[in-house]
Formats: structure tokens, C-alpha cells, sequence
């Protein structure tokens, strides 16, 4: 008996052995993923592949921590998509101190499973933006001042957001005022009014206050064990990358001139080979930019007209009339061709492109007044002008030698062998020649 409570004793003793030396299993990862900066074309697809990352190694959250002024609602509308549809607990996270989720940020707040704001952050400002790029107006009386297109984006929106807004227990009025009066708000007052759900100054206490929570997702009940989660930044690869560069309006609008111009110069001038590459490439991705932007077609067709009424002036000189009317076109066309105000081509560089576009046909238009003063080269004109040698007395017709050449000639009044002669007119393959010492007074017969 006593052999049979020793061997017990040495079991247990090995077993609490092997239970100490076996590590603790790890607590998890969570995924931060930062949304910065204008929601463009290339955001929802890192915000899928965060997901889908997430989801893969079973993150016990993903945090999207956002400074935005808001974006794209095709992009917007697809993110908010994913987050609905995440297995993956999605915390929404105003961060750092300073940043704001404004416009279309704040509708991604409103989706995601938690809601947090740093300290001195704000959201807010989610009025939708009409075509053209205007704020949606404001009725004169009543509704019926409203106009039926302002009317209807507004509706539109403020049903999207109160339904978000009751899907996840949030302040469904507050909501609908941030949207039909562009209301903002700070985290203390988005707390207070039940709009977010906890402030938290960084990431580390955000993650360790939010630890047991139990969030309902696409896939069920979640129990967040976040406290002592290792963090994992996920970055954007090249795609994504590459994605967010090119369809960035000014790019895109560099893009559009590059392209336009290199297939320009690689027709006048046939061979050169490069421009033309250059050109094509660029134009294909300032095509690819503007499909997925929300661009106004009458204005990408203004900026078209006004660079071929530019081109045209090189090739077809109008004194003005057809280069100012490009760079007008070109320049109201650049200011109309995004329809959303958060994605606007920078002024200055619109300003500059004029500039040199304008002082390109400037410098055509000079050049064109230059050849035409200057004194022709080939041709029957060329002769016009040139002085030569009598080579058989001309009394009045005769012989003489002129740019090297043996010529017929005919001459007002008798002239000797010798003399210098000048020719005033061409008659087919005779010349007219006047001495040189006289007035020049030169005529062209056909």
C-alpha cells in the first residue's frame, strides 16, 4: 500500500513536472490597421485583405485606427460591408489625439463592433456630397426648397447610418443630425450621448479595457481576450500601394496630361519611340484612375477639348483665338472633373499646368510670326530676291547664272555681260531680273 501511495506521488510530481514546463499558450494577436488620409478606390481592398488576415489566424480583434476627412461612398459602402460581414471583431478606433473621423469615417465608426475615440478627437460632418461637388442644399422652405437630388442622397444616407446605428445599440438621432446638419462632435461629448463606446488615450489601454467583452459578429457571440494580445501591424502591400498612388486625383490628373502629350509629341514627330511608350502607359493608368474615381465626364471631355484646341493652334495657327479657348476649356474642365470635394485636384497644380500650357502655344504662336517674316528657302521663292551675273548681254533677253545655276532671263532694259542683276519674278524657267543697284520689287507668276 505504501509502495502504491509512493508511485502515486511520483506520477503527480512528474505531471505538475511537464505542466510547468509546457508554455503557456499565447493570448492571441489583434490586427491594427491604419485608414489615413482621403477613403480612395484603394482602401476597401486593404481593409479586405485586414479581414481576411485576420480571420486566417484567428485575431481575437482587428482595430481600424483612423484620421480621415472622409472619401469615396462606393469605397465607403464596401468597407462598411466587410465589417458587417467579419467573423472578426472590428474595433473602430479615432487615434491619435488630433485625428478625426469625419464624412465618411464616420459612418465606418458607426459599423464596426466597438467604437472608440482618443482624447481631443472628433467625427461628425457625414452630410453626402451632390454631383458636382456641392454640399446638398439646404431647403428654403421646408422640404419642398430642397432639391429632389439633394433630397434624396440625404435620405438615402440617413437611412444607411440609423440602420447602422441600430444594429449596433448606438445614438440613432444624433446620427441622422450629423448627416441632414453635418453635426460634430468630441470623444467626451460622443461618449456622453452614447455614439462611441469608451474613450481610451492609446492603443494599449483601448485593448486592455475592452478585455471580456463579449461582441455579437457575422459568425456569433465573440469573448475579446485582448489585454494581453500581441499587436500586430498590418502594412498595405505594393498593389494596394501602387493602387492608392495612381488613383490620387492630382496623379491621375498628371497622369491624363502626360499621356495626352507624349502621344502628341510621338505623332509629330514619328519614331522617336519613347514618347509614345510613356505616353501610352500613362494614359492607360489615368484611364484605369478616373473609372474608379467619381469623375465628371463633361469636365474630363472639356480638359480633352481644351488640350486639342492647344495642340491645334501649333498646327493650324488661329492668332490666339483657338489657344486662349483650350487653356479656358482645360482649366474650367480640371476644376468640374471630381465630384466629391474631399478628392479635389490641387489648385496649384492645375494653375501651373495652364501656365505651361499656355506658354506653350505662346512660344508656337511667336515662332509662327518669326517663319513667316523670314526670307524662303527652297522652292521658286527661294530665288526671289538673289542676285547673279549677266553671262550674255541681255537686250532684252539672255543668259544668266544665279545661285550657281545657268538661267533664261529677261530684262527691262538692255544690260552687258558682267553686270550684277537681281531677280525680281519667276515665269516659269525664265527669270525677270532688274540691275542690282535699282529698288527690289519682286513678283511671283505662275
Amino acid at each position: 500500500m505504501a509502495g502504491l501511495v509512493a508511485s502515486m506521488g511520483r506520477l503527480l510530481g512528474l505531471l505538475w513536472f511537464v505542466v510547468l514546463w509546457i508554455p503557456a499558450a499565447p493570448a492571441g494577436t489583434v490586427l491594427v490597421l491604419d485608414v489615413t488620409g482621403t477613403i480612395g478606390a484603394a482602401t476597401p481592398a486593404y481593409v479586405e485583405q485586414g479581414i481576411e488576415r485576420a480571420r486566417a489566424q484567428a485575431s481575437q480583434a482587428l482595430v481600424l485606427r483612423m484620421d480621415t476627412p472622409g472619401g469615396l461612398d462606393s469605397a465607403m459602402r464596401r468597407i462598411i460591408q466587410r465589417i458587417l460581414a467579419s467573423p472578426v471583431p472590428v474595433i473602430g478606433y479615432v487615434a491619435p489625439p488630433g485625428a478625426r473621423a469625419a464624412s465618411a469615417g464616420t459612418y465606418i465608426l458607426y459599423a464596426t463592433h466597438i467604437a472608440a475615440m482618443a482624447p481631443s478627437t472628433t467625427l461628425g460632418a457625414a452630410t453626402p456630397v451632390r454631383l458636382g461637388g456641392l454640399p446638398a442644399a439646404e431647403p428654403a422652405d421646408g422640404d419642398g426648397g430642397e432639391e429632389p437630388l439633394s433630397r434624396k442622397l440625404t435620405n438615402d444616407a440617413v437611412a444607411f447610418i440609423r440602420g447602422l446605428a441600430r444594429a449596433r445599440g448606438r445614438n440613432a438621432e444624433w446620427a441622422e443630425r450629423a448627416v441632414r446638419e453635418a453635426a460634430t462632435l468630441t470623444s467626451a461629448e460622443a461618449l456622453e450621448l452614447g455614439v462611441i463606446d469608451l474613450v481610451a488615450a492609446d492603443l494599449g489601454e483601448l485593448l486592455g479595457a475592452v478585455d471580456g467583452w463579449e461582441v455579437e459578429t457575422f459568425a456569433g457571440t465573440r469573448r475579446l481576450t485582448t489585454a494581453d494580445a500581441r499587436v500586430e501591424q498590418f502594412a498595405p502591400d505594393w498593389r494596394i500601394r501602387l493602387l492608392s498612388v495612381i488613383t490620387d486625383p492630382t496623379v491621375a490628373y498628371v497622369l491624363l496630361l502626360v499621356g495626352v502629350y507624349g502621344l502628341i509629341f510621338e505623332l509629330s514627330s514619328p519614331g522617336a519611340v519613347l514618347p509614345g511608350v510613356v505616353g501610352l502607359i500613362s494614359l492607360l493608368l489615368a484611364l484605369y484612375a478616373f473609372q474608379v474615381l467619381p469623375i465628371n465626364y463633361a469636365g474630363l471631355a472639356l480638359m480633352l477639348v481644351g488640350v486639342a484646341f492647344m495642340v491645334a493652334e501649333a498646327f493650324v495657327p488661329s492668332f490666339g483665338a483657338l489657344g486662349l479657348g483650350g487653356v479656358a476649356a482645360f482649366v474650367v474642365g480640371s476644376l468640374i472633373l471630381l465630384e466629391e470635394d474631399q478628392l479635389a485636384i490641387s489648385l496649384p497644380v492645375i494653375g501651373g499646368t495652364a501656365l505651361v500650357s499656355a506658354g506653350f502655344f505662346a512660344w508656337v504662336l511667336t515662332r509662327f510670326v518669326r517663319l513667316r517674316r523670314r526670307r524662303a528657302r527652297t522652292g521658286r521663292e527661294e530665288l526671289l530676291g538673289m542676285e547673279g551675273e549677266v553671262l550674255e548681254p541681255l537686250d532684252p533677253r539672255g543668259w544668266v547664272r544665279v545661285h550657281g545655276e545657268r538661267w533664261r532671263a529677261r530684262s527691262t532694259r538692255p544690260l552687258s555681260r558682267g553686270a550684277r542683276v537681281r531677280v525680281r519674278a519667276v515665269d516659269g524657267l525664265w527669270l525677270e531680273v532688274e540691275p542690282a543697284d535699282e529698288p527690289e520689287l519682286q513678283e511671283v507668276h505662275s
